[in-house]
């Protein structure tokens, strides 16, 4: 688990001419982004400093992004952090990315599948099960009862539009 990349945040359009961006935070708290340890898909390494609301200044492998063209290019550059970076969830919480690779089962203990993906397209959050017949099940409590991560595994109750044969 502790290998695990986890998004961040993503890099937004430049502001102004000296490098500064916007960057949109995925972190409860959006000032804590810059105490993380970042990276994109590509291995570089990011840190930043907020200048402002969601406004700030990059630094890229360890040098300053100091003009609006370096900044554009890196619009749209996902920042990552190593799940070993973030702090413990509370009791009965949990980070979505840790549900991937858990066994999914249904109410008899069956196995369905393995969650392969997290999705949330702004409609709510669903469960990509793989292994057997693909599914995606929302996030829900009445789709998804049981979560239990230290057993490594979610009881799934399917909606019957979804399980229903055409």
């Amino acid at each position: 688990m502790d290998n695990k990349l986890i998004l961040m945040g993503v890099i937004g359009r430049p502001h102004g001419v000296r490098g500064l961006v916007r960057v949109n935070a995925f972190t409860e708290d959006p000032d804590a982004l810059a105490e993380y340890p970042l990276v994109d898909k590509a291995g570089r390494r990011f840190s930043l400093e907020w200048v402002s609301d969601n406004i700030a200044q990059l630094m890229e492998n360890g040098r300053k992004i100091a003009d609006r063209d370096a900044a554009e290019r890196l619009t749209n550059t996902q920042l990552f952090a190593p799940r070993s970076a973030l702090p413990d969830p509370d009791e009965e919480e949990f980070y979505l990315a840790d549900l991937i690779g858990l066994s999914a089962q249904d109410a008899g203990g069956a196995t369905i599948g393995t969650i392969a993906a997290v999705h949330d397209y702004g409609g709510g959050t669903s469960l990509e099960i793989t292994g057997g017949t693909p599914l995606l099940v929302p996030f829900t409590r009445e789709a998804v009862p049981v979560v239990d991560i230290a057993a490594g595994r979610v009881i799934v109750n399917p909606p019957a539009e979804i399980t229903a044969a055409p």
